[in-house]
């Protein structure tokens, strides 16, 4: 039986052309819909995270987010064997198409293959029941980041 191929592919990036495509999802997503400074959107972590990026069929970008692991994951929550995932982005036309589940899932499996033994997250508040179906639990107090209000989130891997 053959199904529909999907109308895009997850992976994880490996060029900078992939890189840039990351930083343009983020920047349209982050500074242009959600008024994040771009000078803060981006950091010295994003040098060593393991970026993933969505790809349409006609190779336009759909949607990123990146893993931080060893001391750059432990300044989060002082664990190394806990990965921190972030900068989750998803681009308008590509909402609704589960490519926000993908990158989550493509970010976990990058983690599991770094031998981690969970994943934290610190997810904007209107965007918890995602991250809940995902199997990620909140823990602590809501807390604000670039203007907009957070929960931290866990899901052992």
């Amino acid at each position: 039986m053959t199904g529909t191929p999907a109308p895009y592919t997850t992976r994880t990036v490996v060029d900078e052309q992939d890189r840039a495509a990351c930083f343009q999802v983020r920047k349209d997503v982050f500074v242009g819909e959600q008024n994040v400074p771009e000078e803060i959107e981006y950091d010295a972590h994003d040098a060593d995270a393991v970026h993933v990026i969505a790809v349409a069929a006609d190779g336009s970008a759909l949607g990123t987010g990146r893993l931080l692991h060893g001391p750059a994951a432990a300044r989060t929550g002082g664990d190394p064997t806990v990965g921190s995932l972030g900068r989750l982005a998803v681009i308008k036309r590509a909402r609704g198409l589960g490519v926000g589940v993908a990158l989550v899932r493509a970010i976990e499996d990058a983690a599991r293959d770094l031998g981690l033994a969970a994943v934290d997250l610190h997810a904007q508040t209107h965007a918890l029941g995602f991250y809940e179906r995902l199997g990620y639990a909140a823990y602590g107090p809501e807390f604000p980041d670039a203007g907009i209000s957070h929960r931290a989130m866990r899901r052992a891997l």
